[in-house]
């Protein structure tokens, strides 16, 4: 059993969320689970926030799809494969 997981860091939340849903919308079909987290609640936002994905898919898409979060300002986003025998 193999599986993706891409955990995605944010700097500045009210900047770059909009950019960041937009990539993510364009790979729906791939994101089997996302959780996105962030410290602070109601009034007292934190403008940094995480977002895990369980991806399903083709490679070559997965790598796209991280080099292209990477590529928006104040994203940083990383995948990792792990596997069981």
């Amino acid at each position: 059993m193999k599986k993706t997981v891409v955990a995605i860091l944010v700097s500045h939340r009210n900047q770059a969320a909009a950019n960041v849903q937009k990539v993510l919308t364009g790979w729906g079909c791939m994101i089997k689970t996302r959780l996105g987290i962030h410290e602070g609640t109601l009034d007292n936002c934190s403008e940094k926030g995480l977002i895990i994905l369980d991806l399903v898919g083709e490679e070559e898409k997965k790598e796209e799809l991280v080099r292209k979060l990477n590529a928006l300002s104040g994203v940083s986003a990383k995948r990792v494969d792990l596997e069981l025998d």
